[in-house]
């Protein structure tokens, strides 16, 4: 299983309408919503639907530019 945790930059195997790969986690739970790095639409996606949708890691939270400032 990948780890992953908020406001990560993931990759699902489908990409979005926009044609778009990369999506960022910005609220967790029993429900994961991501948003799409492209358009910026945002879908709430169940737990165990995201997980079986994702790919990888692209960009862990800790590794962008800005973070914790």
């Amino acid at each position: 299983m990948t780890s992953y945790q908020l406001d990560d930059i993931v990759q699902l195997k489908k990409p979005h309408a926009c044609g778009a790969n990369a999506w960022r986690i910005i609220r967790m739970g029993m429900d994961i919503r991501i948003k799409c790095q492209s358009c910026g639409h945002s879908v709430l996606i169940p737990r165990s639907r995201f997980e079986r949708l994702l790919r990888k890691v692209l960009v862990p939270s800790g590794s962008q530019d800005g973070a914790g400032e």
